[in-house]
Formats: structure tokens, sequence, C-alpha cells
């Protein structure tokens, strides 16, 4: 009987029920409000299921996530191996690869202007890069919190990494997925706030038809002309375009139906389930989280205010012919904050139809947060 009583004893410590911590406690909550969001509102749910669950896992059973080094037998977690491709930066570039498969750049190429539109929204990320300084954070940490600000995941992770800022990669990863997921929240009352409503039911001409020699050429032309003067985007930039010439070219559709559908999706499991795995009780619940995640709202707020400020810019030197609301999709979440500046739009007027308008901007963001990554490589002489 004594042996049963202390096999059953044993047994009954290795649950997880003796192990876990208030912290542990806390951050399953916040996993279960994540789902929430993800499955009854459809806030990003590709992303936010994954991160969700993988936070859900690693505060359970924090020993998915160990390291082969801290490791007794030489095998880590199996999420660590995920992990280990965030490092390395191999997954943010498939996903760019999936994103420029499954993206139309016509809208851009019709309306050149756009640029400048998805420039402006970089704003956030500069405002971010001073508050984080302001905030003690070294000068590459602070540059990989700045990303938030872009609402681009996988550039977040992707500078993350290459700066050696692993340890703040997961309240990062979190953050920037989180307000990607929040975009329909977030973004209206800005957009409201900074424009009248006559401004709001601005109607823009059509585009332009784009003629497939040039969507064939455009993802050429800006991986030369980017990679060249930035070297270091070549990772994002490169896949990003590489993706969108599988698409554009017509001549290999099996390639553009992989890395849009299967690859990416498979690509999303991996990113996610590790990302959320970054957040157990330990790592996550601090003061720096705290600042990381507050900061990435300011920035991503500044971000919209600058698109739309950028915007309403363009609108008077137009004559009233560009709606200041498709500014604000100038931040790299594609194709949700589009989406944004199309429903705010139908709200002042049902006849108005912005989206296309709106993708020019939101592409362009894409291209923009990778160039500010880049650039930030650059200046720290990372390559």
């Amino acid at each position: 009987m004594g042996y049963i009583g202390e096999t059953f004893n044993n047994l009954v410590h290795q649950t997880a029920f003796f192990n876990l911590s208030v912290g542990n406690y806390v951050m399953i909550a916040v996993a279960c409000v994540f789902l929430y969001l993800a499955i009854k509102k459809e806030y990003e749910p590709l992303l936010l299921v994954p991160i969700s669950f993988g936070m859900l896992l690693v505060n359970i059973y924090p020993d998915i996530m160990l390291s082969i080094e801290e490791s007794s037998n030489g095998v880590g977690g199996l999420l660590h191996y995920f992990y280990l491709l965030d490092e390395w930066s191999i997954l943010p570039s498939l996903i760019f690869l999936g994103v420029g498969a499954m993206t139309d750049f016509g809208p851009l190429i019709a309306n050149p202007r756009s640029f400048l539109l998805g420039a402006a929204a970089q704003f956030g990320i500069f405002s971010a890069y001073v508050g984080a300084m302001l905030l003690g954070f070294s000068d590459k940490a602070a540059a990989a919190i700045s990303i938030i600000g872009g609402a681009d995941g996988p550039t977040s992770i992707f500078l993350a990494g290459k700066l050696g800022q692993t340890a703040i990669m997961g309240p990062i990863a979190v953050a920037a997925y989180s307000y990607m997921s929040l975009v329909p929240i977030i973004q209206p009352p800005i957009m409201k706030l900074l424009t009248t409503e006559k401004e709001r039911k601005i109607k823009m001409e059509q585009l332009r038809p784009v003629s497939k020699l040039e969507k064939i050429l455009f993802p050429v032309i800006v991986t030369i002309v980017v990679c060249c003067i930035l070297p270091t985007t070549a990772p994002l930039v490169g896949m990003l375009m590489l993706g969108n010439l599988f698409k554009e070219c017509g001549v290999v559709r099996q390639l553009t139906e992989t890395a849009s559908n299967a690859l990416m999706y498979i690509v999303v499991i991996l990113l996610g389930t590790s990302v959320g795995a970054t957040t157990s009780a330990e790592a996550f619940l601090n003061w720096d989280t705290i600042k990381i995640v507050v900061l990435g709202l300011v920035a991503f707020s500044f971000g919209t205010a600058a698109g739309v400020l950028f915007g309403k810019l363009m609108c008077k030197i137009t004559g009233g012919k560009v709606n200041p609301l498709i500014g604000s999709a100038g931040v790299s979440a594609v194709p949700m904050a589009a989406r944004v500046s199309q429903k705010v739009g139908a709200e002042a007027d049902p006849t108005n139809f912005l989206l296309m308008h709106a993708m020019g901007p939101n592409v362009a963001g894409v291209i923009g947060t990778a160039v500010v990554a880049g650039t930030f490589m650059a200046i720290f002489g990372v390559m």
C-alpha cells in the first residue's frame, strides 16, 4: 500500500496545479480572452488563435519552450524549435512571401501617390522609438519596439531577432499582433476625430487599369531599387516581391497557390504558437512589458493619425479629390486597415467605395515598414 500511495502522491504532484504561480493563472486568463476575441469577435483569428493557444500551453507546461541547453536529456521543448525559426528570421520572411502572393499591387501602381500616405503612417514608428528611449530602453531595444507602430508583426519579430532583442521579442510580437487584430476598434475613433463628415463623404475617381506588364515589372524594379539602397531589406522586401511576382507573371500558378495557401498557413501556425509561447508569466508580467504594450498603442495611434492628417493635406492640394480616410490604411495591417477605411467611409455615405483606393497606402505601408526596419539595421551595422 505504501508503494501505491507514494506513486499516487508523485502523480498528483506532477500535475500543473501544484506547479503554477499566480502569474501563470493570470496569463491563462489572458489567453482565454484572446481566444474569445478571435473566435467570437473574429479579430484576425488566423493569427490570434495560434498565439493565444501558445500562450495557454506555455503557462500550463513551461517546459514546452525549454531550450536544448536547459534540458536534462539534451532535447528541447517542442515550441522551442518553432521559436528558433523566429529568431533566425525564417518565418517572418516566409510570411512576406505569402503576403506578396496574396496581394494585388495594382492600386499602388495606379496611384503612386499612395506611397506618400504609406510613408506618413510610419511616423508612429519614430514616435515609438523616441518614447522607448525616454523610458529607458537601449537604442536597439527601442528600435525593435518601435516597429509595433507600423502594425506589422512579422517585421517586428524580424527586427527584434536581427538586433539581438530576443528577451523582449515575445512582448513585442504579441503587442504588434494584438494591435493588428484590434484595428477595427482602435482606428475608427481616430479617423472620425480628425476628419469632417464632408471629408469622409468624398468619392474618389476610379483607378486606371493597370497592365500585366506593369504588374510584372513592379516587383522586379522595387526589389532592385530598394535592395540596392538598403541591402538589409532583402529578406523582407525581396520575399514580398518574389511572392507578388509569382502571382503576376502567370506562369507559376502552382508556386502562387502554395505560397498563398498551404505554405502561408503552415508558417502562421508555427509563428503564431511560438510567439504565444514566449509569453510565460515570468517573461511577460513585468514593467518592461507594460511599457512595450503602452508604447505600441501610442505608436499605432500616432501612425493612424499621421496617415489621416497627410490624407487631409493631399485632399487640400488636390482640390478635394482624395478622401483622407485612406491615409489610415498606411499602417501595415493588410488588408484589415483598408477594410476599416472602406467601413468608415461607407458609414458616412453608403455609396462610397474606398477599398481599392485604400489598398494603395496599405501595400505601401508594408513596404515602408520593411524599409524602416532595414534602415535601423543599417544604422546599427547589422546585416
